[in-house]
């Protein structure tokens, strides 16, 4: 994993991120969901400006971003190039499932990870992950090992900027946080791919 995989464009990082392996202190899965904002974007944290809340999108790419919603649930993001970010939405639980499930108080697998308010609590994400390196302990990606074939669609749970197909998804996985409408795009037989290194360019 490198800081130019991050160092692009929110939505090219968001549909790429499908089939990573994704790990906190050697606790997690397969990520099977994911959500893109722009700076440009309405519906981001971001677009209003630099703040003390939102900050951590303001720094390098490869940076997580935690915030806090309802007062009570935690999200963690991948920040990207220009303040863009990806919301981790969902994963397929793989390693320390026990941890999991005692965190979430839960035995059905299907329901550790799927949203990422349940993600965030089976992961033990914290605020004090906010503004930490995606690049270092105790995070852990690992590219995927075999191709995945991904869904596009409407992000969900906003209210604006509701046209933008930026939610994407491992196709058919059981573990998504909301199936996916039938007539969603699909990306067939998408393989593994590392971003070029050529700066402005992308998939």
């Amino acid at each position: 994993m490198s800081r130019a995989f991050f160092d692009r464009p929110a939505p090219a990082v968001a549909q790429d991120l499908i089939g990573w392996d994704f790990r906190i202190a050697g606790i997690g899965g397969v990520i099977v969901e994911t959500e893109a904002y722009t700076r440009d974007d309405e519906a981001s944290h971001s677009f209003r400006g630099p703040r003390t809340a939102n900050a951590a999108m303001f720094g390098p790419p490869a940076t997580a971003y935690v915030y806090r919603i309802y007062g009570l649930h935690r999200c963690l993001n991948f920040v990207c190039r220009d303040a863009g970010a990806v919301l981790i939405r969902a994963l397929e639980p793989v390693s320390g499932l026990k941890e999991m499930a005692e965190r979430r108080a839960l035995e059905d697998a299907r329901l550790l990870c799927s949203g990422p308010g349940r993600l965030a609590q089976a992961l033990g994400v914290g605020l004090g992950l906010n503004g930490a390196s995606l690049l270092e302990e105790p995070f852990a990606l690992l590219p995927p090992q075999e191709a995945s074939t991904v869904v596009t669609g409407l992000r969900i749970g906003i209210s604006r900027a509701v046209d933008r197909p930026w939610r994407f998804g491992r196709h058919r996985s059981r573990f998504l946080s909301k199936p996916f409408p039938p007539d969603a795009t699909v990306v067939a037989g998408k393989r593994p791919l590392m971003p070029r290194q050529q700066e402005g360019e992308s998939r």
